[in-house]
């Protein structure tokens, strides 16, 4: 029997497998839905042991507890350590979902649920792939699996962990499903994730709301002063004005924008998908290197004053924004993360009080396409698709992959099978059957090539 045939002959009983785990909450986000990051660890470890794990077990965390499982073929061979969590997102607002999002259904050729790709999906793939290799034969190295419940709410406590756990997690690559394809019809390896930096920004002006009729145009409005201070980041050229930000910021290669234009990609239809008359971004760049390979700025949310039913004229004492730079590699998000505190208390006015919070941050990942593993994935996911991977890199951060650098020494291999249609953290979050299928068949067959 071969990889495909098997996973034929079991994809009935390999989808069950996925909906019984999705149908456990595991929304790490609410307090209310701890005993169910429980229940989800433990049914991880219970799984693991049933493909062929030769032990599993749950670790208890200050946070969400941790999963670990290991096979070992041979101590002389090559070790896996393959990633993913199991935690998700809030599925609100619920009345957008068209069916429950923890009763998963089948419907139009697609899994519909929340979890469904991100990353419960994704996790399975990777678990059954392994399943299948070990069923037919055709595993050759060690493998390790280390499933976490705090992703989505940033790894809080993984890093500890990995520290304490050195040894136990010891490996020669780490391989992770928690990204995405360019296309069902182009498949893609990521080989690129941008770092994050985020902060809270407080502008106080009067010690309380005031009457604007008898105090607007005599005292600062802390919301227009805050506008002013956040729209000054970035200058009409798509450029950060923060002094230095640019430093360590390693120029595109000719080599490295030709493989970006190799990308399918329709500028036209991009407007047309998101109602823009126009894109906007970094002089000099295309959308697709801005987007992925080029630092970026946002306001992620701003508030203050009255915001009720009806007119309210009152002149606020305190405004608030939450703002994020997206980093590439080389940049130090620490680093980044004190230039921007420095940047808006040099250039604050004196008639208001500015309070600036980091609150997290992440490094940038780059992956050599020459490493073996990757090499691996490649093939494999060449035969699956029946066409070979492009090498991409994606503008979303997954901190923990360079923290898995930085603690275990450990490059990651990021073999990702998700569509931007996937909707993950949206309402009806879904997996195309098709690709469910092609991923786990090609994880497979990477577990035949890498030795």
């Amino acid at each position: 029997m071969n990889i495909r045939e098997y996973i034929s002959r079991n994809e009935e009983r390999f989808l069950e497998d996925l909906f019984a785990l999705i149908r456990i909450p595991s929304v790490s986000a609410k307090s209310e839905h701890k005993p169910d990051m429980q229940r989800c660890a433990e049914h991880w470890r219970d799984h693991l042991l049933q493909v062929g794990a030769q032990k599993a077990e749950v670790f208890q965390t200050p946070g969400n507890p941790v999963v670990y499982a290991e096979r070992i073929i041979d101590p002389k061979a090559k070790t896996i350590l393959v990633y993913a969590h199991y935690d998700v997102m809030p599925p609100e607002p619920l009345e957008l979902w068209k069916s429950d999002p923890f009763e998963p259904v089948i419907r139009d050729g697609h899994i519909w649920a929340r979890g469904a790709d991100d990353d419960k999906g994704q996790g399975m793939i990777q678990v059954k792939g392994f399943e299948t290799a070990m069923a037919l034969g055709l595993v050759q190295c060690n493998v390790k699996f280390l499933f976490e419940g705090e992703e989505e709410i940033g790894s809080t406590n993984l890093e500890a962990f990995c520290e304490a756990h050195k040894e136990m997690l010891a490996a020669d690559v780490i391989l992770v499903s928690d990204t995405s394809m360019v296309s069902a019809e182009t498949p893609s390896l990521t080989t690129g994730l941008r770092g994050l930096a985020y902060w809270e920004v407080e502008v106080t002006g009067p010690n309380r709301d005031l009457h604007s009729g008898h105090f607007g145009g005599a005292v600062a409005n802390p919301i227009n002063e805050l506008c002013k201070l956040i729209a000054g980041v970035v200058d009409e050229n798509g450029r950060i004005t923060i002094p230095h930000f640019y430093d360590d910021v390693v120029p595109l290669s000719d080599e490295e924008r030709a493989m970006i234009a190799q990308v399918p990609f329709s500028e036209e239809k991009y407007r047309q998908a998101l109602d823009i008359d126009a894109v906007f971004g970094e002089a000099g760049y295309s959308t697709l290197e801005r987007n992925s390979c080029r630092p970026s700025f946002d306001v992620c949310g701003i508030w203050g004053g009255y915001t009720g039913e009806g007119a309210k004229t009152v002149l606020p004492s305190k405004a608030y924004a939450k703002v994020s730079t997206r980093l590439v590699a080389s940049q130090d998000h620490a680093k980044i993360s004190q230039m921007f505190v420095d940047y808006i208390a040099s250039v604050a006015p004196k008639h208001i009080k500015v309070k600036v919070t980091p609150l997290h941050g992440g490094e940038a990942y780059l992956c050599p396409i020459d490493l073996p593993a990757y090499k691996a994935a490649e093939e494999a996911c060449a035969i699956a698709f029946g066409k070979r991977p492009l090498a991409v890199r994606r503008g979303g951060s997954i901190p923990i992959i360079a923290t898995f650098e930085k603690v275990l020494g450990l490059k990651t291999v990021l073999m990702g099978f998700g569509l931007e249609s996937n909707a993950i953290h949206s309402p009806n979050e879904n997996l195309p059957l098709d690709i469910f299928r092609k991923g786990i068949e090609s994880v497979a067959e990477f577990y035949r090539i890498y030795k």
